[in-house]
């Protein structure tokens, strides 16, 4: 089996974008959309995702895909927590209902109402609704709710502590994952998004977050931004702060996807990352959506890589399905019940 840890509805129906452009028209005096959601019927979820994700899904032989919201989409900065609870709820719900419509293909992911300067046990009761109703198995968390300008504390500070303590108790693992940059000097999935993935794994060195939750599984996308690609630099700096190597002092708890668009920078996560904290992911109809013209494949065809790369058929198997089974907990007892 492969499973794809990192997927968002990028192919969303129509409703859901009007909707949204019409609750940030009403921040300006516009008129409010209606409290209840966009209207989205099931053929539209279908006609969205069939010839899409689905299709590619099966082209490439990913069997299920951990599926949240739009990163880009969330867009925390917007509004104040009132207008990022409205739109949590609304895409979590989409989310949901993709699930229930193809449960043999898509486990549901959430997305939090986060909000700049609001404090992170605002965040709960959505978290805790998407586990009553949607049985999630995974959480996005935005370090960086202002859109660029990183105005909230690093991961490891107390600030952040509800929100693990919660997502322990649920056997939820949690994906670093920040949304769109407002910020001109940071593209949004270019710079921001692999900027963010580094700065995570620093500030997780810089403290000592797994000594408080060791029971708490982080996943840091797209290959870990820079960090595997300047692990040296990671391991000389832990040793002038008086951190433990970094096999004892992050890698029991932090984990790296494989959202990385081309062989050698794969290669690169396989040599220096051990790979019992590498999962599979492709992110697939995200931020590459084109096609590579020295090998006709798209950039985002991440099983290509893995399959083509020289690993055991232990540790294949280990990042295309056992590690993802073994961090999500409730996504292993959702196949389990599918008999899988």
């Amino acid at each position: 089996m492969i499973i794809d840890i990192h997927g968002h509805y990028t192919t969303a129906p129509e409703p859901l974008g009007a909707w949204r452009q019409q609750q940030l028209a009403a921040l300006d005096g516009g008129q409010a959309p209606a409290k209840d959601g966009p209207v989205i019927t099931d053929d539209q979820i279908c006609e969205s995702l069939e010839p899409n994700q689905l299709r590619l899904m099966d082209e490439r032989g990913v069997d299920v895909q951990i599926f949240s919201p739009r990163a880009s989409f969330m867009a925390h900065h917007a509004g104040d927590f009132e207008t990022s609870s409205a739109w949590s709820r609304h895409c979590n719900d989409l989310i949901g209902r993709v699930a229930e419509l193809y449960p043999q293909r898509f486990a549901p992911s959430a997305m939090l109402p986060q909000s700049p300067g609001v404090e992170t046990t605002s965040v709960i009761d959505e978290l805790e609704r998407c586990v009553a109703e949607h049985d999630i198995v995974a959480v996005n968390l935005n370090p960086d709710p202002s859109g660029g300008n990183w105005t909230s504390p690093p991961l490891t500070d107390q600030y952040w502590f509800p929100v693990y303590e919660k997502l322990i108790e649920y056997e939820l693992p949690v994906m670093v994952h920040v949304s769109t940059s407002i910020n001109p000097a940071f593209h949004t999935t270019g710079a921001h998004y692999l900027n963010a993935d580094t700065t995570a794994v620093m500030q997780l060195l810089q403290g000592d977050l797994f000594a408080t939750f060791p029971q708490l599984n982080m996943i840091i996308p797209h290959g870990g931004g820079a960090a595997p690609y300047h692990w040296g630099r990671f391991r000389g700096l832990a040793m002038m702060l008086d951190k433990p190597e970094l096999e004892d002092h992050l890698l029991n708890n932090i984990y790296f996807d494989t959202c990385v668009y081309h062989q050698p920078g794969i290669d690169t996560l396989l040599e220096v990352v051990p790979h019992r904290n590498i999962m599979f992911a492709s992110e697939m109809i995200g931020a590459v959506r084109t096609q590579d013209p020295n090998t006709g494949h798209y950039f985002d065809d991440t099983v290509r890589y893995i399959q083509a790369a020289e690993l055991s058929q232990a540790s294949r198997q280990a990042i295309f399905e056992d590690t993802a089974r073994a961090v999500h907990p409730r996504l292993d007892r959702r196949l389990k019940a599918q008999g899988r």
